[in-house]
């Protein structure tokens, strides 16, 4: 091979496109990146099997590059497959991006997506079964450092109304097959028709879905994904289940006649438990209650923005 040949296929020779100044005078792009990324991460003590969108702002010069070097960034990414998810990682990376752009970005961002698999324990006969709930974790450095973090929360949902109906349906039918007796009827015979006839009609329940997007406190130090869980599902009541005895299924069936809902109740209730969390800064919540009465489904939505009345 010539001299000549070997220094074309040198890699110190090989055109950089991507440096050249732009055709239309360095006009500025909000955000050029890559998205969904395979990436292994590690949240909340899981393994996440992550998709991840990446990307920074191109600043308008007159010196304006025709594009961004996304391989830098992916490359870059690489760090946070080496341990668990912090505020503090992301930031890290973040800062990687713009240093690695430096003076053409001024904004970056990163968002990953997936599922964190949770062991979650029977109601009542202490078995475990694990649990997928889908996630949503974004970061974003401008002017400040934000990380937002979204979880889906699935829990069941029993209509006040329709069981109001059903008690109302209930009382009719004790009052016919009891409104002509003139002894006094012993516990027993009510228990005995309680067990036979005391449901006439049911009350509809159904999958529902709570999504809970909160902005972190800026003096977190880990991810509160399982906090976040714990607070929505306790304050619920009604969260579905894993692995179901029939001692699970009927303290299941109790659980969802003391905490009857309607999706503005389900709102207000994760309401009232997201604003005194420590780790919350600023939220929004919408419930989904996907009818089994209807072809469509119930929405609530609600936010806060905290103390500080931050945007």
């Amino acid at each position: 091979m010539s001299m000549a040949a070997k220094q074309t296929l040198c890699p110190g020779m090989l055109p950089d496109i991507q440096s050249t100044k732009g055709d239309d005078e360095g006009e500025s792009l909000s955000w050029v990146g890559m998205e969904q990324i395979d990436l292994p991460v590690e949240i909340a003590g899981r393994p996440v099997a992550a998709k991840v969108n990446a990307g920074i702002n191109l600043l308008s010069s007159p010196e304006a590059e025709k594009g961004i070097h996304m391989s830098r960034l992916y490359l870059l990414l690489d760090e946070l497959t080496q341990g668990e998810m912090t505020p503090d990682l992301l930031q890290r990376v973040l800062k990687a991006f713009l240093v690695s752009h430096q003076g053409r970005s001024d904004e970056a961002s990163i968002e990953i997506s997936g599922e964190v698999l949770l062991s979650r324990k029977s109601l009542n006969s202490n078995h475990s079964g694990w649990k997928a709930y889908p996630l949503t974790l974004s970061a974003e450095l401008r002017q400040s450092f934000t990380v937002t973090l979204k979880v889906g929360i699935p829990y069941s949902s029993t209509c006040p109304a329709s069981a109001a109906l059903s008690r109302h349906v209930a009382g009719l039918q004790f009052s016919k097959d009891f409104g002509n007796r003139i002894d006094r009827l012993p516990a027993a015979e009510i228990a005995d028709w309680l067990v036979e006839k005391g449901m006439p009609a049911t009350p509809h329940s159904q999958r529902s879905w709570a999504w809970v997007s909160i902005r972190l406190n800026p003096e977190a130090k880990s991810l509160p994904v399982i906090e976040l869980i714990d607070y929505a599902e306790v304050a619920l009541g009604t969260a579905v289940q894993t692995v179901v005895k029939r001692s699970d299924e009927q303290a299941f069936a109790v659980a969802n006649g003391q905490n009857l809902m309607f999706c503005e109740d389900a709102a207000r209730r994760l309401h009232n438990v997201f604003c005194s969390a420590p780790f919350c800064e600023a939220f929004d919540i919408r419930v989904e209650h996907q009818e089994s009465l209807h072809p469509h489904n119930a929405v609530a939505r609600i936010h806060w923005k905290g103390s500080n009345n931050v945007t």
